[in-house]
């Protein structure tokens, strides 16, 4: 048996939001760097995108490769049904897509101009579909409060009917982790996915969530097992953020981003008294509401989690750098990258005294961040949470701040 370091959520260029230099390409290139074995394609169902994933990649075993690296690819897009719930689909060929494509093609008026495109379909017809092309469906960020399955449905099966049983994961998205779904007792059969959802292919984003899967070899069909923890196939380990810096964990202004608990944004129907935003519930607030139990309940076959965050956000809290994305970090990131092989190794597996004999001021934080001990401030409303240093703290409605009438002034 063999780990996999997997990421099976991305975006390709096509897709709302996306960097242009989302191609196979800069991937491949990229993934190694990350320490990455397994990326998802993005997109499949996009006919421009099938086409750049025809001329860079080559199938192998279910999966395909590149040139460009030994990154495996697995074919994967996201699709928004007619609930405005999200789907990740996983296939076994650009064929299978390319029939996908064919079926979808009827309920669809995006397909070929939006690389997430929309279903007008329900969640059991697109199962179906799916299953019947051999590929593998589950929610995409099912908590999150805009387009997810726990923000149209209250159960799985409102939204998978008859074909929930063929139905086996469940990503948690950024902003949730295994102990808060494990609260509901609905998801005790599925794999739980922690992938990056990224949409630019750079080290902090690109497998900035990932999953170590046990499989006996590189393959689709190794892959299926492992999701359905078949023949002592399954996922060792969820890596993702600290929820807290997910950009929906908490209840907040969609405008301001001030934060609030639930119960006083009822109060003040959902609207933010300081700029009139509209106040969106929080990941953490809506699995409580669906938690049928008091404490978690891991099964047999659920991974522990653990919380990371990319190299380049370590860097940048050590050093005080305020642009992840500056020539120092990338220099720093590049020189601890060389000297070790891959960031998931930097972040997970090099030795701390070695780390503090190359850069002493990234082990202290790699210490705190495996011993559980790093502070955030929480992310909410769609803007990211972030690790502090400092004695930052979250900033939540008193009740005292001004409303929108006093910045009006009197009529009288």
């Amino acid at each position: 048996m063999i780990e996999l370091n997997a990421d099976f959520h991305i975006h390709g260029r096509y897709s709302g939001g996306t960097s242009d230099d989302m191609n196979i390409p800069l991937i491949a290139s990229h993934a190694p760097l990350k320490g990455l074995d397994v990326v998802a394609t993005a997109d499949a169902l996009h006919s421009g995108w099938r086409k750049h994933l025809t001329e860079h990649l080559r199938e192998k075993d279910g999966l395909y490769v590149s040139q460009h690296s030994k990154t495996r690819f697995i074919i994967q897009t996201e699709i928004e049904d007619k609930n405005r719930v999200h789907h990740i689909l996983l296939l076994p060929s650009l064929e299978a897509a390319e029939s996908l494509h064919g079926k979808f093609k009827p309920y669809s008026k995006n397909l070929d101009t939006d690389g997430r495109p929309n279903i007008d379909l329900g969640g059991e017809d697109v199962v179906g579909y799916v299953n019947d092309a051999g590929g593998l469906v589950g929610p995409s960020h099912a908590f999150t409060p805009w387009t997810s399955i726990y923000k149209s449905h209250d159960c799985l099966r409102d939204c998978y009917g008859a074909n929930l049983k063929h139905v086996h994961f469940l990503e948690l998205g950024l902003s949730a982790d295994t102990d808060m779904a494990d609260r509901i007792s609905e998801l005790k059969d599925l794999t739980f996915m922690s992938n990056s959802d990224c949409h630019s292919p750079w080290p902090h984003r690109l497998g900035r969530e990932f999953n170590k899967v046990l499989v006996e070899n590189p393959s689709f069909e190794e892959i299926v097992k492992a999701l359905k923890h078949e023949g002592g196939r399954g996922f060792t380990l969820n890596a993702g953020l600290n929820p807290l810096e997910g950009k929906y964990h908490v209840t907040a202004c969609t405008r301001c981003f001030l934060k609030f608990n639930w119960s006083q944004a009822q109060k003040i129907k959902r609207r933010c008294p300081e700029c009139g935003g509209l106040i969106k519930k929080g990941v953490e607030e809506r699995a409580k509401e669906l938690a049928d139990l008091e404490k978690p309940a891991h099964p047999r076959h659920r991974p522990p989690y653990l919380k990371i965050i990319p190299l380049a956000e370590a860097i940048s809290l050590a050093y005080g750098i305020r642009t992840i994305t500056s020539k120092k970090v990338k220099g720093i990131w590049d020189g601890l990258v060389g000297a070790f092989g891959t960031e998931i190794k930097v972040l997970l597996d090099v030795d701390l005294d070695e780390l503090k004999e190359k850069d002493a001021k990234i082990a202290s934080v790699i210490e705190l961040l495996r011993q559980g001990k790093l502070r955030y401030v929480a992310g909410g409303g769609g803007r990211y949470g972030h690790p502090t240093l400092a004695n930052e703290k979250d900033i939540y409605y008193s009740g005292d701040q001004k409303t929108i009438g006093d910045y009006c002034g009197s009529t009288e």
